[in-house]
């Protein structure tokens, strides 16, 4: 019996540490094969995610930044709501009430009818609605990111804990004027487009991809294994939270595969 249990904790043993080095070699591939320095790894997120249109992007000095605005001010928006559900809600797990629903439809119908207007203007001669705007692929990217960290915020302590809350993680109106004033101070922060703050934000938009993802194919294998709500601390999510992030950047590894086969280049698309 000892040794029966013994074997079987070696076995589990054993496979955490294959998870750990084939992430591990995953990632070192990754970022072996991408364009050197920290925007370069950047750069090779935002190629896995976004059309990364020269002229539809922000740039340092006449560096593309790594994603267009509009998927930058996206991931901006996720990351702000997320940090703000994570201080406020902790592990709150229920949905919005109506007063979210209202914002969500707005947002989504905003980043809609502003991603087609631009798409539109791609084609000369097409109509559209009005002359598209940086700022407004900022704002409505912005509001479509609130939703994204919104619907996974609560699914996730949904799926991950033991002992989450039913209440909602944006509980009202002034849980979502926060996060709009929040939102828009970075915005503003942003469309300043001084260096000193577009390389970070530049950074944090790419991590917030990589976040996302995992936080996503976490939840994934939890319910593939049939683990859910098995968790109390983040320690224990380890294992877990490891093989969502390998599977997130396998993702990546894939499409920028798909994508570099295709271009031949690490490049954004040019217009015109």
């Amino acid at each position: 019996m000892k040794f029966a249990g013994f074997a079987k904790r070696a076995f589990t043993l054993s496979g955490k540490g294959l998870v750990f080095l084939a992430v591990g070699l995953l990632a070192l591939g990754w970022l072996l094969n991408t364009p050197p320095g920290l925007l370069g790894k950047a750069d090779a997120v935002g190629y896995a995610v976004c059309h990364r249109i020269d002229a539809r992007s922000f740039h340092l000095g006449v560096r593309q930044l790594p994603m267009c605005v509009r998927c930058s001010g996206m991931y901006l928006g996720a990351l702000t709501g997320l940090i703000y559900q994570a201080v406020t809600a902790r592990r709150k797990g229920g949905m919005p009430g109506w007063i979210g629903v209202i914002f969500i439809g707005l947002f989504v119908a905003a980043f809609g009818v502003d991603g087609l207007n631009s798409y539109l203007h791609l084609f000369p001669g097409s109509p559209g609605l009005y002359e598209p705007q940086n700022w407004m692929r900022l704002v409505t990217g912005s509001g479509m990111g609130l939703v994204v960290s919104t619907l996974i915020f609560p699914a996730f302590n949904q799926t991950v804990w033991k002992n989450w809350s039913t209440a909602p993680a944006l509980p009202g109106l002034r849980a979502w004027l926060v996060q709009l004033l929040l939102v828009a101070f970075v915005d503003i922060l942003v469309f300043t487009e001084n260096p000193l703050i577009l390389y970070p934000m530049a950074v944090l938009s790419a991590l917030t991809v990589l976040f996302i993802l995992t936080m996503v194919y976490t939840m994934v294998w939890l319910m593939i294994l049939r683990a859910e709500n098995r968790y109390q601390r983040f320690s224990e999510l380890i294992l877990p939270l490891t093989g969502g992030f390998g599977t997130a950047l396998l993702q990546i590894v894939a499409l920028d595969f798909a994508r570099f086969l295709f271009t031949g280049t690490w490049d954004g698309f040019h217009l015109g």
